[in-house]
């Protein structure tokens, strides 16, 4: 089915009303939740074969987060639902006012291939759950994925409510051309613009998930020992290959060396001493990917690491020492199992570093002093973060997950991404009785002064 056509089937299914009702809703989500416990090993193996996840990670970053998110959203949509009653001013007795989440329409979800089951299923749930019908494009470089997503929804959802569209950039064109209600799209700063482009001509809404190079700041007041546990594991998981992992480091002078030290021993810990013959190792998605990476690390001071496989596209952890801010792997988002050393010594030198690049999608500090964390929460902008860990900020459905700036634009888990996909309507409704006079011709002076003090 051609996109075009898939759109105008979906808007008809959508005007019909059918998705409006909490019936209707809850039981999309449940088919949904049915659907992942059928397909859920071919979803691992998927995963597998795309980019060399073991279960264990598939598990954790991909199925169990899908899992909870679905439960979350399940559980709350009556609530979410309902009107929500404001204050009514005086000037408006005898009146109430209320807003209802409407959904937008006909969405486009966008997903790409470092965590295609997540973040395509993801915002699957928070634009049914809105009430919209949607229409998922999954990344071609996880054809795997793609393929068992195809078929899973396929299975259990009308194309009319929820299509799965696959392939690579014809596609892609070919769906930006046609008028969606909103836009959801993941993936590259670069492709966000072209995206965010292609909506103008529409006036369409977009949510925009995009990256940037996130900081990982540690003070010297910092546990050493559990940064170096908790960067690590940002940083390898998934080969490095998410869009909130910390990108460079910068430490303290007076630790630096102690952290190094702790680093090296976690990625042996974690991955032995060749952690390129580690069996749970993910791998860079493709050969293009692999030889970009590489690349980034030459010339530079390899601490640890340093070294690929061509054949398994996996390359080790890599620190990299001594890193200029004129150094190629400071010029981009690196996506991959390499982080670059800074380091500082005074507070204030922070910014100006910081702030050299476009606000980050993260910013993670490692300290035991309130007042570094409160300076960093308060003047370093970024999407989201944490204190003392890496991460583990997106696992949350209470907070909302999204960039600022460069980074991105709006937010989605839980009530954030029911209203994403929501149009939020407001509404007076007054009674007929009594009918206040005070704002019909003809005004007269005593008119204006009981305007004046109810209007304020």
């Amino acid at each position: 089915m051609r996109a075009e056509e898939l759109v105008n089937k979906q808007r008809e299914y959508f005007e019909s009303g059918v998705t409006l009702t909490y019936t209707f809703r809850l039981a999309a989500l449940g088919r949904l939740g049915d659907a992942m416990k059928r397909y859920e090993k071919k979803l691992c193996n998927a995963l597998y074969q795309d980019l060399h996840k073991s279960a264990s990670e598939s598990c954790m970053a991909e199925i169990c987060m899908t899992y909870a998110e679905l439960s979350y959203c399940t559980k709350r949509l009556a609530r979410w639902m309902r009107q929500e009653y404001v204050k009514t001013k005086l000037a408006n007795f005898p009146a109430c006012s209320f807003t209802i989440a409407e959904p937008y329409g006909v969405t486009l979800v966008m997903a790409p291939w470092n965590y295609p089951v997540l973040l395509c299923l993801e915002p699957l749930i928070n634009a049914i759950a809105a009430g919209n019908c949607v229409i998922l494009k999954p990344s071609a470089y996880a054809p795997h994925v793609s393929s068992i997503l195809e078929e899973m929804i396929g299975d259990y959802f009308v194309p009319q409510h929820v299509a799965v569209v696959e392939g690579g950039r014809e596609e892609n064109n070919e769906l930006l051309e046609q008028r969606f209600d909103h836009i959801f799209f993941t993936g590259s700063t670069a492709v966000g613009k072209i995206v965010l482009e292609k909506a103008a001509r529409y006036v369409t809404p977009v949510t925009l998930e995009l990256g940037g190079k996130s900081p990982c700041i540690v003070d010297k007041t910092a546990n050493i020992k559990v940064a170096a546990r908790r960067i690590i594991f940002g940083k390898i998981l998934n080969s490095g290959q998410t869009c909130v992992a910390p990108d460079y480091l910068i430490v303290h002078k007076e630790v630096k060396e102690e952290l190094l030290d702790a680093m090296k021993e976690e990625i042996t810990a974690m991955l032995g001493e060749n952690p390129l013959e580690a069996e749970e190792y993910p791998r860079m998605v493709n050969e293009k990917h692999y030889q970009r990476v590489m690349g980034l690390i030459q010339g530079e001071k390899v601490i640890v690491g340093g070294v690929g496989n061509p054949e398994t596209l996996q390359i080790a952890p890599t620190i990299l020492d001594e890193v200029s801010l004129d150094a190629p792997v400071m010029q981009e988002e690196i996506f991959g199992p390499v982080l670059p050393v800074l380091t500082f010594e005074t507070r204030e030198e922070l910014l100006p570093l910081i702030r050299h690049f476009e606000k980050p999608l993260a910013c993670y500090v490692f300290t035991t002093e309130r007042r570094m964390e409160r300076w960093v929460i308060s003047r370093i902008s970024f999407g989201g973060g944490c204190v003392n860990d890496t991460i583990m900020h997106l696992a949350s459905s209470e907070m909302g997950f999204g960039g600022v700036g460069a980074s991105g634009m709006g937010s989605y888990h839980g009530k954030h991404g029911f209203e994403t996909f929501s149009h939020r309507k407001s509404v007076l409704k007054k009674y007929n009785w009594p009918d206040l006079p005070m704002r019909y011709h003809p005004y007269q002076k005593w008119k204006d002064d009981i305007i004046r003090k109810v209007m304020r």
